[in-house]
């Protein structure tokens, strides 16, 4: 496999909003995302944007309108959402104190998930934005035993 462009992962996801130039502002309160690049149109939409997490990638837009068939936000959709994006944080704990204080909706309150010694245990939440996309956080408590 070629290595990624510089500064690329292997793997970024695309989310829409209605309001993305606010979705891009309390992404970063809520959830401790740093805006590396954003991209306005003349129109004053938000084209394209480039938020980190460590070495993970979100690229956040407007859906503008249906400009684009596939980039719905889920209140476009009557709070259908079509995916959910998953992070891993150092702290599980903090980030969810930090993501309730911003006023992120928690779904799923912090808990702990064992899959036995072969596997890992993760201790993980879920919360959803203002917008109704989901966003589950985990930290890794233990990894697969070694075989």
């Amino acid at each position: 496999m070629k290595p990624t462009p510089p500064g690329w992962p292997r793997l970024s996801v695309a989310v829409f909003y209605d309001e993305a130039a606010k979705a891009i502002d309390w992404l970063s309160r809520a959830f401790a995302f740093e805006v590396q690049l954003k991209v306005e149109g003349d129109d004053g939409h938000i084209q394209h944007s480039e938020l980190r997490f460590g070495e993970a990638m979100v690229m956040v837009a407007d859906a503008a309108l249906g400009r684009r068939a596939w980039g719905k936000s889920p209140r476009s959709l009557n709070g259908c959402s079509t995916q959910s994006v998953f992070i891993y944080v150092d702290d599980v704990e903090a980030h969810h104190q930090r993501a309730r204080g911003a006023g992120a909706q928690i779904v799923t309150e912090p808990k702990t998930t064992d899959y036995g010694d072969d596997y890992w245990s993760d201790r993980s939440y879920e919360a959803v934005d203002p917008e109704g996309h989901h966003w589950w956080f985990s930290q890794r408590l233990r990894n697969p035993r070694a075989k």
